[in-house]
């Protein structure tokens, strides 16, 4: 009888038969080929069996593969369920909601604003801020560490969350105030394309493409000069001149210090900044603070 398969084997089965291509498939999970493939073979061994046909034509389910593959979505499921339902539990008891973020929203005041009408409506909770790292663009969201956050869109996986927008802002550039292009009221983006950019976190997915406006530059390739993961990393690249780098204009007081400025940018469209819940939240604390979000938008923009 077969024992102890992990979730985590599970997953990484299921990504490979549903992409049916390993690469593909590590790049959803967030993890190398070769780091997949040996888990993958390494499920196999413990089944005894190949789940998995590969030769030069690509890859396909073997029949023991396609028989797993129904069930072991199901376990994955119900695993995701339990484990959601056991965290709102958890939430509950201790009354305390977890609001993720990985920048400040500032903007207005919102956040003590939403905490005044979410502690009138519910002054038993607490509200405990958690900063996160660039590195997870969910701000705790994806492993559950957060109850909510506030994260820039896209995320990666992005239907398991549902959202407010909080703020549409324009993408200013924030480059060394030498900069020959710092002189300009207004850069077009066609003119930063041969410039190097200070990039997320590979880890960051989606959100990496969109700070590098990916789409914006008809096939050709960001020119990476550093990788960051703070607002203070930001600021020293730039200071350093190792690149230039994009943000939404509520944040550019953040690194407009000295020796760097701000810049609009034409033919970008707009930075979207969100409060952001797993749709498969259970806590009651979610919604009433969603909820105090949205009060507090509909009598920002009355």
């Amino acid at each position: 009888m077969v024992m102890d398969v992990h979730g985590r084997d599970l997953r990484y089965f299921v990504a490979v038969a549903e992409e049916l291509h390993f690469t593909r498939a590590a790049e959803r999970l967030y993890v190398s080929q070769p780091a997949l493939s040996k888990q993958v073979r390494a499920l196999e061994r413990q089944l005894g069996t190949a789940l998995f046909v590969r030769d030069r034509q690509g890859v396909a389910l073997t029949p023991a593969g396609a028989a797993l593959l129904p069930y072991a979505r199901q376990l994955l499921a119900t695993w995701d369920e339990a484990w959601t339902v056991v965290e709102g539990a958890k939430a509950d008891q201790r009354r305390t909601l977890v609001v993720g973020m990985s920048t400040s929203p500032g903007r207005g005041a919102l956040l003590p604003a939403i905490r005044s009408r979410f502690s009138a409506a519910h002054p038993d909770a607490t509200i405990r801020v958690r900063q996160v790292s660039w590195d997870d663009p969910t701000a705790g969201l994806a492993d559950g560490a957060s109850d909510v956050a506030f994260v820039w869109l896209p995320l990666p996986d992005q239907r398991r969350y549902d959202h407010v927008l909080v703020a549409a802002e324009p993408r200013l550039v924030a480059l060394p105030a030498a900069h020959p292009l710092a002189a300009r009221d207004t850069i077009a983006f066609a003119d930063l394309l041969d410039e190097p950019f200070l990039a997320l976190p590979a880890a960051a997915g989606p959100l990496r493409d969109h700070w590098l406006a990916t789409d914006a530059r008809a096939g050709r390739p960001a020119r990476i000069g550093a990788e960051v993961a703070s607002t203070e990393e930001t600021y020293e690249a730039l200071v350093a001149g190792l690149g230039v780098v994009l943000l939404a204009a509520g944040n550019a007081p953040l690194v407009s210090l000295g020796g760097v400025t701000t810049r609009p940018v034409s033919g970008l469209s707009p930075a979207r900044f969100a409060l952001t819940w797993p749709r498969a939240s259970t806590s009651t604390l979610v919604p009433a603070y969603v909820r105090a979000c949205r009060e507090v938008l509909r009598h920002r923009d009355a």
